[in-house]
């Protein structure tokens, strides 16, 4: 049986969705940009790296449709259309997107897919098309004002742990259980906020079970997985 308040987090690149949208984009459409940015990596913080290279590819004639079209054909499994849907359908379960893509990004593809309505928040970086049609690219915390104080390694642009944190405080009471779906290291922040009746859906292809294995302190429950196929039979067998 279902708790009675339950909480899924998703996170969005190579979590919910089955590519990395900040890079697929430039690879469908600007192939050398998606190798200045693989050659700069590092050097620059990531948000700022993107609406740079999000420039570059507007002044070299990729429109807005181009940009659009991409993400609408990226990578996404039915099986997590379906295990959302799903899971959704059978009451009791808020869905929040937790990314630190875009607003942009993640709207076109999850308006393709059917699934807005499914969740309750989208917390990721702001971003919106100008009447050029360049997309222009923000940090959720912006640069010139106060910062997060994240000491586990979050990027400047948003604190995960911090972001959920004060999305339990919007939708209080606390949840009776949350699950966390997750993939890249920039998880793990907001990984070790679960407590013991949590979960933790960790893809084992990124670098979340690479932390969780070298730091370890999580409270949560860790369930591995690779295919979304595994975490549609998650939320169908566990979590209904």
């Amino acid at each position: 049986m279902t708790s009675l308040r339950q909480l899924v987090v998703f996170d969005f690149d190579w979590s919910m969705a089955d590519q990395d949208t900040d890079r697929w984009v430039f690879e469908v459409n600007a192939p050398e940009i998606r190798r200045w940015i693989e050659d700069n990596e590092g050097k620059i913080q990531f948000t700022d790296m993107i609406a740079q290279a999000l420039r570059d590819a507007h002044a070299r004639g990729v429109t807005r449709a181009q940009l659009e079209n991409a993400l609408r054909t990226m990578p996404f499994h039915p099986a997590m259309v379906r295990g959302i849907t799903n899971l959704k359908a059978a009451g009791n379960t808020t869905f929040f997107c937790l990314s630190n893509a875009n607003s942009v990004y993640i709207d076109v593809i999850l308006k393709e897919k059917g699934l807005i309505p499914m969740f309750t928040e989208i917390i990721t970086n702001p971003a919106q098309w100008d009447p050029s049609g360049l997309l222009v690219l923000r940090r959720r915390v912006d640069p010139s004002g106060p910062q997060h104080a994240c000491k586990v390694g979050c990027s400047a642009n948003m604190c995960k742990g911090e972001e959920l944190e004060a999305f339990f405080a919007r939708h209080a009471p606390t949840y009776d259980r949350v699950v966390y779906v997750g993939d890249g290291s920039n998880d793990f922040c907001p990984a070790l906020r679960l407590r013991s009746q949590d979960m933790l859906l960790c893809r084992t292809f990124g670098g979340l079970h690479k932390r969780i294995a070298r730091e370890g302190g999580l409270k949560c429950e860790v369930v591995y997985w690779t295919g979304a196929w595994e975490v549609e039979e998650v939320f169908k067998t566990r979590l209904t």
